[in-house]
């Protein structure tokens, strides 16, 4: 049985951008390519840095699609930069994203909101971002009953 991922304490919005960016990153691939590649990832995303990623010019995601460092999916990238600035709008519109995430009833709605505000976020991607930051979930047995493949 595959172990569950580590669970962090946000501090920040920086945090909620790296673990939905390992989420875009992980959709369709091998977790271990992305686990292996974090640290440099981390490296080339200014640490996460919400706001500086937001400043990301078309430039600065054509030279990441040649920077080894990083998964050089190009849709991928521009999903990372446009996740940062939409984060930032939701966490001014709701006075901080936490209020945001918690808004939304339950998991299906959080999963449709979520689906709906960010690229490449898949259910699998929306339940780890969910799950990591410590918001509340289905157990994974009734998350793969209920939501795998739809």
């Amino acid at each position: 049985m595959p172990q569950a991922p580590e669970q962090i304490e946000v501090k920040s919005l920086d945090d909620y951008l790296e673990v939905m960016s390992k989420a875009v990153f992980q959709s369709g691939m091998s977790w271990k390519v992305v686990e292996a590649k974090w640290p440099t990832t981390r490296e080339a995303f200014q640490n996460f840095d919400v706001k500086k990623v937001a400043d990301f010019s078309p430039f600065d995601i054509e030279a990441l699609t040649q920077d080894t460092r990083v998964i050089r999916n190009r849709r991928k990238l521009e999903a990372v930069v446009s996740n940062a600035q939409r984060m930032l709008e939701l966490d001014e519109e709701y006075d901080s994203f936490q209020a945001y995430l918690q808004e939304p009833a339950d998991f299906d709605a959080s999963l449709k909101t979520i689906r709906k505000d960010f690229k490449f976020m898949g259910p699998m991607g929306v339940y780890y971002f969910l799950y990591v930051v410590g918001e509340e979930v289905p157990t994974h047995e009734e998350f793969e009953a209920t939501y795998k493949k739809r």
